[in-house]
């Protein structure tokens, strides 16, 4: 096993809705090999109000969540980083697991990770600081989502295209960020 052994199993690399459950059960199940200290997340407030199954994973592991009970969301924990000094990390941007630009039902695949990281990285660099951009693995091909209106991604075009054409694949659209687009409950 390499990792925490997601890959390993065929329930994740499945990506039902419940594709997170999977993950953090790997995830936990490896941590606790390694140590009989207590587990922490860096879950807050913020990710309750999301569809999050790696959470029922954690809470069968009685994984506990300081930031939760501390009653923090994401803009408390970025404060106080602030406070602590600890600025750079205080503002780095969001990082979601890869796997969740797949859209559900499409298998998990290493090759289709690394095109998504490849193709936000080049198009990250030609972004305004701070926004966000995703590269969607669809049924129907790529698409690209970046800032919170369609104008935003339209600069990111010529890019995307050239990088889907590169790679061979097929760039079905671009248009303004949508968070959590690619869980499809059927």
């Amino acid at each position: 096993m390499t990792g925490a052994g997601e890959f390993d199993d065929a329930r994740y690399r499945d990506n039902p809705v419940n594709r997170c459950y999977f993950c953090k059960t790997n995830l936990y199940d490896r941590i606790r090999d390694l140590t009989a200290g207590a587990i922490a997340s860096g879950a807050n407030l913020d990710d309750l109000g999301d569809y999050r199954p790696g959470l029922l994973a954690a809470a069968e592991r009685a994984v506990v969540h300081p930031y939760i009970e501390a009653g923090m969301d994401k803009a408390a924990v970025r404060a106080l980083a602030r406070q602590l000094g600890l600025d750079e990390v205080a503002e780095l941007p969001a990082q979601p697991c890869l796997s969740s630009r797949v859209e559900t039902g499409i298998a998990i695949d290493p090759a289709d990770l690394a095109f998504i990281d490849l193709v936000e990285t080049r198009l990250t660099t030609k972004s305004p600081a701070g926004m966000a951009v995703r590269c969607r693995v669809t049924r129907a091909g790529i698409t690209i989502e970046a800032g919170e209106h369609a104008e935003d991604a339209k600069p990111l075009a010529d890019l995307a295209a050239t990088l889907c054409r590169e790679h061979g694949r097929r760039l079905v659209g671009i248009g303004p960020y949508r968070r959590g687009a690619m869980f499809v409950h059927r």
